[in-house]
């Protein structure tokens, strides 16, 4: 299963940085789930950065940041130690999320095809219910782009 604009996203438990985290836990807030293809990469460090230095905003409009990659925990850790990231990550090895959310992608790197990430923001209102999705997100501005969503609600 899917999840699609406008419907209830099933509930999920994870491993996270700082214990696990549930979906239905953060009912009440507003979620925006965003996943990355790979920890300390250049791409993904300049969008976790930008999530970071946004985050006091998103706090004030009720809203809560997670942070979604195939890494490990432990990598998790220490990226998030890296740079000061005042959000969980959430380690889905199994890509039980990945496949909830429809992300996983094939990809081609130096003329081989695996399967990967498409960096993807998801937007989750306070009800469970998903409201926008962002797919093959191009970092520059991005964060700006999800605050104004946020507020439009």
């Amino acid at each position: 299963m899917t999840v699609i604009i406008d419907t209830h996203v099933p509930d999920f438990t994870a491993a996270a940085t700082g214990g696990e985290i549930s979906l239905k836990g953060l009912r009440g807030r507003k979620v925006i789930i965003y996943f990355y293809p790979k920890d300390n990469t250049a791409g993904c460090t300049m969008e976790s950065m930008a999530f970071r230095d946004a985050y006091t905003q998103f706090i004030e409009l009720n809203s809560e940041i997670i942070g979604v990659s195939r890494d490990s925990l432990r990598s998790h850790d220490s990226f998030k130690r890296k740079l000061g990231l005042p959000f969980p990550l959430l380690s889905d090895v199994e890509e039980k999320i990945c496949n909830l959310f429809d992300v996983l992608k094939k990809k081609k790197l130096y003329g081989k095809e695996y399967m990967g990430i498409e960096r993807s923001t998801f937007l989750i209102d306070t009800n469970g219910i998903l409201r926008k999705e962002w797919r093959c997100v191009k970092v520059a501005n991005h964060v700006d782009e999800v605050l104004s969503a946020i507020q439009a609600l």
